[in-house]
C-alpha cells in the first residue's frame, strides 16, 4: 500500500521537472524574462510593504521567486524560478522545488525574497550545490492584506524569507523543505 503513493509522488515530481524543463533552451531570452518578472516582483514588495525596504539595503544579497506556484491533492509539489540579485544586478538563476505528501487539497500562487543579511550566509547559498531552505531563516508571512513583519528582531537572522501575493487556495505557507537549484535560463 505504502508503494503506490511513493510511485505517485515521484510521477508527480518527474513531471513537474519535465514542464519545468521546457522553455529552457540554449540562447533562449529565459533570463530577460525571469529578469522582468523579478523587477515586476520587487517594485510590487517595496510598494505594497516600504519597511522591506530597510531589508533590501542591509542585505548581501536577495533571491526573488516571482511566481511559485503550488498544488496537491494528497500528493503536492511547488516549483518557481528567479534569481539572485547583489547590488541590484541578477547574478545567477535558480529554480525553486517542492514536494509533499500528506492531507493536502488546493492549488495556489506566491512570490516569495530570501534576504541574505549576512556575506556568510549568501555566500554558503552560491557554494551549495542545491540549497534547502529551513531553520536558519527566519520566515516572514503575509496573509490577507496584513503588513509584512520586517523588522530588526527579524534582521538578526542570517537569511530572511518572506512570503507574499498569495493567489488561490491552499492551505500552510512555508519555504520549509524547499529545494534551491542554480539553473541556466
Amino acid at each position: 500500500m505504502s508503494i503506490l503513493p511513493r510511485r505517485t509522488f515521484l510521477a508527480s515530481v518527474g513531471s513537474m521537472a519535465a514542464l519545468a524543463a521546457c522553455g529552457n533552451g540554449i540562447g533562449s531570452r529565459g533570463g530577460d524574462t525571469i529578469d522582468a518578472r523579478v523587477d515586476q516582483t520587487l517594485n510590487y514588495l517595496y510598494t505594497k510593504y516600504p519597511n522591506t525596504t530597510e531589508l533590501r539595503d542591509k542585505s548581501a544579497g536577495i533571491l526573488v521567486m516571482p511566481v511559485v506556484t503550488k498544488a496537491g491533492f494528497g500528493v503536492g509539489g511547488a516549483y518557481g524560478r528567479g534569481a539572485l540579485r547583489v547590488g541590484g544586478v541578477s547574478v545567477d538563476y535558480y529554480s525553486a522545488t517542492s514536494g509533499s505528501f500528506g492531507f493536502q487539497i488546493g492549488a495556489q500562487q506566491s512570490s516569495h525574497a530570501l534576504f541574505f543579511m549576512t556575506r556568510t550566509a549568501l555566500e554558503g547559498f552560491r557554494r551549495s550545490p542545491g540549497w534547502a531552505a529551513g531553520a536558519e531563516a527566519e520566515y516572514v508571512l503575509s496573509e490577507n492584506g496584513e503588513n509584512l513583519a520586517a523588522d530588526t528582531a527579524v534582521t538578526g537572522q542570517p537569511v530572511v524569507a518572506l512570503i507574499f501575493g498569495q493567489a488561490g487556495l491552499h492551505a500552510g505557507a512555508t519555504l520549509r523543505g524547499t529545494k534551491y537549484t542554480r539553473i541556466i535560463p
